[in-house]
């Protein structure tokens, strides 16, 4: 018997244009749900809705006594509704390609099971009152989300030939290093947020005492500025052994998005950190990450597939030409 999808995908071949929608409608998800979980903690909405997954403990849903914080908290909920929404459409645009592509398949199923894990770990973060550990956790699992989100998107516009490396070792080492203080960077940021202002509720939301939050923006403003150093040498690098264009522009294109975030930090940190400009930063962060994912994949190239070729039929001896030996 055929599971639904393999039911699906044998009744219906989207084109490609479609896959690519489908792939790009979670990418664009992925985003917008980071965003409005940032408006939910700057509105002080983190605990509009005080347990989980109930919105109460008497009501599934948001009532008027919750007022506007749960109107908001629960939005926000409903959203991953429409998130995992455009993730099955995804997996079963990718399923029903044909020739049916299993990387892609795969990298749609790995989408569910992170949003999955990311929605216990937003109720884990309620039932804890806004632990900022936990709400770090959430906001670097959403982070991965869109990383997979991303890369399936981009697998969608590709070949399943090669992969054909564009560039030398010296350029993917630099590459690797730019990638691992991009995730330091995230991470610190992660602490700026608990050890900050917008605890995510009106209340006594406890903060992160290892360190003051003025700290914690400096050693986030360092990270920010070696990953602008290495995508610097970066293009660099690329420019001195005449690099290909495409990864040339994407780095360009990281550096342009690393300046427009570094102007928007520093504008909060000078004017005590307002909320407008906060949730600016947090998009902003979004396309920092991707603006990287952005130059990691412009190294390689995927062709379409060649296809093997099939030998030609035996031909039966009686049928060959009088004095002809070949098979």
């Amino acid at each position: 018997m055929l599971n639904p999808l393999a039911h699906i995908a044998e009744r219906w071949t989207p084109t490609q244009q479609t896959v690519q929608r489908a792939t790009l409608s979670a990418l664009l998800m992925s985003i917008v749900i980071v965003v409005t979980g940032g408006a939910v903690r700057l509105t002080g909405s983190g605990l509009g809705c005080d347990t989980w997954p109930k919105c109460s403990d008497d009501s599934l849903l948001a009532t008027s006594e919750m007022g506007v914080h749960g109107a908001i908290e629960f939005g926000n909920r409903l959203l991953t509704y429409v998130l995992c929404a455009a993730v099955g459409w995804a997996i079963v645009a990718a399923r029903a390609t044909k020739p049916w592509r299993r990387e892609l398949t795969r990298l749609g199923w790995v989408q569910f099971w992170v949003v999955m894990g990311n929605a216990v770990l937003g109720g884990a973060a309620v039932l804890t009152e806004l632990n900022p550990y936990t709400v770090a956790a959430h906001f670097l699992l959403a982070t991965g989300l869109i990383t997979i989100t991303y890369l399936t998107w981009h697998r969608a516009r590709e070949g399943d030939g090669g992969p054909d490396l564009l560039v030398g070792a010296v350029v993917r080492r630099l590459t690797r290093a730019l990638v691992a203080m991009s995730v330091l960077l995230l991470a610190a940021g992660t602490v700026v947020t608990g050890t900050g202002p917008h605890a995510g509720d009106s209340s006594d939301v406890p903060r992160m005492g290892w360190i003051s939050w003025d700290h914690a923006a400096k050693v986030h403003s360092f990270t920010a500025w070696a990953v602008v150093a290495l995508t610097i040498a970066i293009w660099v690098t690329l420019k001195l052994v005449d690099g290909p264009p495409g990864p040339l522009s994407r780095t360009r294109d990281l550096f342009l998005v690393l300046m427009s975030q570094a102007v928007v930090g520093y504008a909060q940190y000078l004017t005590d950190v307002p909320e407008f400009l906060v949730m600016i930063h947090l998009f902003g962060s979004t396309l920092v990450w991707i603006a990287v994912l952005r130059v990691v994949v412009s190294l390689r190239h995927r062709p379409e597939a060649v296809p093997a070729e099939v030998p030609p039929p035996a031909v039966p001896a009686e049928a060959r030409p009088v004095g002809s030996s070949a098979p």
